[in-house]
């Protein structure tokens, strides 16, 4: 597995795919008992995986218990994250969820004692409340680094706006920096790239992208009749194929897989990667984690990922649809849009 930097914020140098571990422990009703659980971790790790994200909340608190284990005597190997917001347990009120300092403060001890580790390399906050201030948020994180409980802050799941004034206040206040986004993207959920994905980006944060599968649904093996995470999680982070439009993205997926002579799953992880996003994989079973670590060695042509965006592509959307149209484009370049060359990623 090759590795890459986090980011522009950091020296971190990880994975380049990243271990999801929602999938360890069974108290949702559906995951990897322990023992399957150690298969995929050691699998991964002896590809070369160094990059472990899980929650608080993940298996009401099992992912945290099975990995505190799995990860005894070989703490410093891994780059661990997990995250604060959502409840570790149904039984948790309003005082300890939400993004509060307090309910972050409440979940990162309670993740350091099931973790069993004296801190989380990065701590996300796991989607906005939409009522805790961000002053509040960042303070909160730069305190943590300070106390040497966490080593680096993200957002997860925040809308773009939310991001940008995040990574503001932390440069001007000089407190620690909004180091990642994390963000669900596939070939069946590309509406980050409207906002979120060239912010991350002109902001120069690690990008990694949660159901890169489509919960399951872009390996095709629900055409097969399979039930997985369609059944498993009551349809939660599940893409069904219900328009038109996804049935052409699988179509164009297993098409793509026949020609390079690999599985359609293999070929919707690359493409993620390809879009510079890191693709946060999620296996419940150690054959999935084969499948998916072999994703780390397709390779795609510009024709292929032509194909596979033309078949997924999203409809532009306001202010994009005028600030892109060739005409304005000509307006505001003084009529030479043709012969400027754009830098590559948007500027901040």
């Amino acid at each position: 597995m090759r590795y890459k930097l986090f980011g522009q914020h950091t020296g971190l140098r990880v994975s380049e795919l990243v271990l999801g571990a929602g999938n360890f422990g069974t108290r949702w009703g559906h995951g990897a008992e322990p023992a399957e659980a150690r298969r995929i971790f050691e699998a991964y790790a002896a590809a070369g995986g160094n990059f472990i994200d899980t929650a608080n909340g993940y298996q009401f608190g099992e992912s945290e218990e099975i990995l505190g284990e799995l990860l005894r005597g070989h703490r410093d190997e891994f780059v661990l994250a997990s995250k604060f917001t959502y409840r570790s347990t149904p039984q948790d009120g309003i005082l300890i969820t939400g993004n509060s300092r307090k309910a972050m403060v409440a979940s990162l001890e309670a993740s350091l004692k099931r973790l069993n580790t004296d801190r989380i390399d990065l701590l996300w906050a796991h989607m906005s409340d939409g009522v805790t201030p961000l002053e509040e948020l960042m303070r909160g994180f730069d305190d943590l680094v300070r106390a040497g409980k966490i080593l680096y802050a993200g957002l997860s799941d925040f809308p773009a706006w939310r991001v940008a004034r995040a990574a503001t206040i932390a440069e001007l206040r000089g407190t620690v920096p909004v180091a990642g986004l994390q963000l669900e993207y596939s070939l069946v959920e590309r509406s980050s790239e409207h906002e979120l994905l060239p912010a991350g980006k002109a902001l120069g944060l690690g990008i990694v992208g949660w159901s890169p599968l489509g919960g399951g649904m872009l390996t095709g093996k629900y055409r097969n009749g399979e039930t997985g995470r369609r059944e498993g999680f009551g349809g939660n982070v599940f893409q069904p194929e219900n328009t038109p439009q996804r049935t052409a993205i699988v179509d164009a997926l297993i098409a793509v897989a026949d020609e390079a002579g690999v599985t359609p799953g293999e070929i919707a992880i690359a493409w993620v990667a390809k879009k510079g996003v890191q693709p946060i994989i999620g296996p419940r079973t150690l054959a999935q984690l084969q499948s998916n670590l072999a994703a780390t060695k397709v390779t795609l042509s510009a024709e292929q990922i032509g194909r596979l965006d033309m078949a997924s592509a999203i409809t532009p959307i306001f202010p994009y649809t005028v600030i892109d149209a060739a005409q304005t484009r000509q307006g505001y370049t003084g009529g030479k849009a043709d012969e400027f060359d754009p830098p590559a990623v948007s500027v901040a």
